[in-house]
Parts: C-alpha cells; sequence; structure tokens
C-alpha cells in the first residue's frame, strides 16, 4: 500500500470539497454599499473553516504516525458536523424555497455528503496503514 497516493488522494478530497465550498459560500461577497467593492464577510468565513482545517490540518496530520490518531479523530468530526450542518441547510433551504420532494436528492447536499464520507473513508485507510506498523 502506498500511503504517500493515499495522502495525496485525501488532499485532493479537501480541496475540492473546499473549493465546492467556496464557491457557494465565498467570504469576498459584493459590499451592499458599494458593488464595485468586494468586501470580507465573517459568516461565510466560519462555513469555510471545517473544509479549510480539514485540507491544511488534516493532511499534516497524517504525514506521520504518530500524529494519525489526532487526524483520524479531527477528520471524523468534521464529517460529522458537516454532514449535520449541509443536511440542516437543505431541510431548511427545500422548506424555506418550497423545493418540491420529488427535487430534494438533486438540489441537495448529498454528493457534498458524499465527499466528505470519501474523505473520512481515505483516512481511516491511512490510519490503519499505520496501526498495522505497531
Amino acid at each position: 500500500m502506498n500511503r504517500k497516493l493515499l495522502i495525496l488522494a485525501l488532499f485532493l478530497f479537501a480541496i475540492s470539497g473546499l473549493m465546492l465550498h467556496y464557491r457557494i459560500h465565498p467570504f469576498f461577497v459584493t459590499s451592499k454599499i458599494n458593488p464595485a467593492e468586494k468586501v470580507f464577510s465573517l459568516t461565510y468565513f466560519w462555513a469555510s473553516l471545517l473544509p479549510l482545517i480539514d485540507t491544511v490540518l488534516v493532511t499534516l496530520l497524517f504525514m506521520s504516525r504518530k500524529t494519525a490518531v489526532y487526524a483520524y479523530l479531527l477528520n471524523g468530526l468534521i464529517v460529522i458536523y458537516g454532514t449535520v450542518l449541509m443536511s440542516h441547510f437543505s431541510i431548511n433551504y427545500f422548506m424555506v424555497a418550497k423545493i418540491p420532494p420529488s427535487e430534494w436528492i438533486l438540489k441537495s447536499t448529498l454528493p457534498d455528503i458524499g465527499i466528505a464520507f470519501g474523505d473520512f473513508f481515505v483516512g481511516k485507510v491511512i490510519y490503519d496503514s499505520y496501526m498495522e506498523i505497531a
């Protein structure tokens, strides 16, 4: 098993999730006062913080056997929080926008949740690869 390729796959899942998230919640938004100006949105920044932590910190922590357990734990927590938050906001959006149930799956955050779980499962394989050596 090539751990470096798995860490690369983990990073690609995380950076892809971050880019998708930033496309939906850009934290530099058009100013309401001056439409020609971009301003920093703290609310959208907080929304992008978990994918950013996943991309940078989890990837770095998985590079060492000593810190792999923390990476695995943090990765799992991010997936749990991400799943709950994305599901909540999807369901809330469906209720407010009155989206018919027949369109819920395609207009939901289910593909984003799938990316998060793919990231988690790659992290599990990396963690298991470190534990085989012990």
